[in-house]
């Protein structure tokens, strides 16, 4: 007598993957996007869009600090998750354990307290730490841009959103933030009129770059200028150079006046330059060697 195996029956199609991300988020460094926030608070100058998950048992609700602001977020990561690394359980407890505290700390003379801004150092010292662990990756690029723009905006236009502000008609306003995935700038106008005298300029400031005439979402129409995406860390520093010095030939064409007082101060106290403090560390161990620190913003107005 012959015994016949039966094979095991199939499941039903797709019963085998669950569809979800069943991993638990706590301890891990995660990118986020602006649209991720549950709050809808994004596009701030202070954050980098890289934090740590304080608590996360599922994607689609987690609690994590940002690694540039030390702002607690709530997010959800269930169309994209992006896991750069993980930190140790001590660090996640110092870390709770600072964030805690930082809220319910006496404010001292400057208006905050000295534990938030313990926390804020950080976060951003342990942010560059994994950044210079992971280097220069098609992962790490967009926060890495992010955080050259982010020097950009607080050299040429300090305040609470990521981007530039230039007054480039009577009453009109231009504001320009960089789309970091792209590498590229959004010329976001108030009215058709702004977008007249921009267009020109843009094509002079930004000769042989991509530029095209875009509709956002909102609907407020933008000019885009591209600049292609950076290969390594020095390439992505060469354009974020070039951003700054483009907004700064805008900031001269359109604002006189405030182009001569921002310069005055880069000059006096130099330019922000946070990657530099990772290239130098990389120039160290082998790599390429400093771009050339300029001073001021490249450009003089009479």
């Amino acid at each position: 007598m012959h015994s016949t195996r039966q094979p095991s029956r199939r499941p039903e199609a797709l019963s085998d993957v669950p569809g979800v991300c069943e991993l638990p988020l706590t301890r891990a460094v995660v990118q986020y996007r602006d649209a991720h926030e549950l709050d809808r608070t994004g596009g701030r100058l202070r954050d980098i869009g890289l934090a740590v998950v304080l608590e996360g048992r599922f994607a689609s609700s987690v609690r994590a600090v940002d690694l540039g602001s030390a702002d607690t977020k709530f997010l959800d990561l269930s169309s994209e998750l992006v896991v750069l690394d993980w930190v140790y359980e001590p660090t996640l407890a110092h870390l709770r354990r600072l964030a805690g505290a930082a809220p319910t700390s006496r404010p001292d003379a400057s208006g905050g307290t000295e534990t938030a801004r313990l926390l804020e150092r950080y976060c951003f010292d342990l942010a560059l730490r994994v950044l210079e662990r992971k280097g220069f990756t098609p992962l790490t690029r967009p926060t890495l841009l992010r955080i050259g723009y982010r020097d950009l905006c607080r050299d040429l236009d300090l305040h609470e959103s990521a981007a530039v502000r230039i007054a480039t008609a009577p009453g009109e306003l231009t504001r320009v933030h960089l789309d970091c995935d792209a590498n590229a700038l959004v010329f976001a106008m108030s009215s058709p009129e702004a977008g007249r005298a921009l267009g020109g300029a843009l094509r002079e400031v930004f000769a042989g770059l991509p530029l095209s005439r875009t509709r956002e979402s909102g609907g407020a129409s933008a000019y885009r200028v591209r600049f292609g995406v950076p290969l390594d860390l020095a390439d992505a520093r060469r354009s974020l150079h070039r951003m700054r010095h483009g907004l700064g030939h805008l900031v001269a064409r359109f604002e006189p006046r405030r182009y001569r007082a921002l310069d005055r101060l880069t000059t006096a106290f130099g330019e922000r330059e946070t990657l530099r403090r990772l290239e130098r560390r990389s120039a160290a161990e082998g790599g390429e060697p400093d771009m050339p620190r300029p001073s001021g913003l490249g450009m003089s107005v009479h």
